[in-house]
């Protein structure tokens, strides 16, 4: 495998993990609530009504994982479950978890702005750049929008004129196999 290839590979593993950790770091210090929790909740809060099997897909969690978080979040009243005409149950946001889900996007922006923030506006043009590449480069690999963007502030990403990396892959896969 080519140097620059490897070297980029590492610096992008270092790079994701101490991003990671500040991110995981900022939602703790906002909110009482695990990764999972808050990725439910962001999840909840870009679609609402969905089944804690799709949650669960979403989040990257077992359906008696999802569960047991489904219960947590309602004994918290974070969210709630709604029947459903089919016989299913629908969860959606209450008015505290709402309010849950922006102490956990402004938690997760807060140490993401503190290192972007150090760069200077051209880097950051440049990073944003690079960034879509390898986030469209990684939903080749993983496929999956919705498990992606798990914790994203949508608003952010789409913020402007701009378009969501991992959205425009999604659509250009679907059109490819469609």
């Amino acid at each position: 495998m080519h140097n620059d290839t490897i070297r980029a590979a590492n610096r992008l593993g270092a790079a994701a993990l101490v991003v990671g950790d500040l991110m995981r770091t900022g939602v703790s210090a906002a909110t009482t609530m695990s990764a999972s929790a808050a990725g439910a909740l962001v999840v909840l809060s870009a679609q609402r009504g969905l089944g804690v099997t799709e949650l669960g897909r979403r989040i990257g969690l077992t359906q008696s994982a999802t569960s047991r978080l489904v219960d947590t979040l309602e004994e918290r009243a974070l969210l709630r479950r709604r029947p459903t005409t089919g016989g299913g149950v629908a969860l959606e946001l209450t008015a505290k978890g709402r309010r849950a889900v922006k102490a956990v996007l402004a938690g997760r922006e807060s140490g993401l702005v503190d290192v972007v923030g150090r760069l200077a506006p051209a880097d950051q043009r440049t990073l944003v750049e690079l960034l879509d590449k390898v986030l469209g480069a990684a939903f080749d690999l993983v496929g999956d929008n919705e498990r992606m963007c798990r914790l994203c502030d949508r608003a952010a990403c789409l913020s402007g004129d701009a378009v969501c990396p991992v959205g425009e892959a999604d659509r250009q896969a679907r059109a490819r196999d469609g």
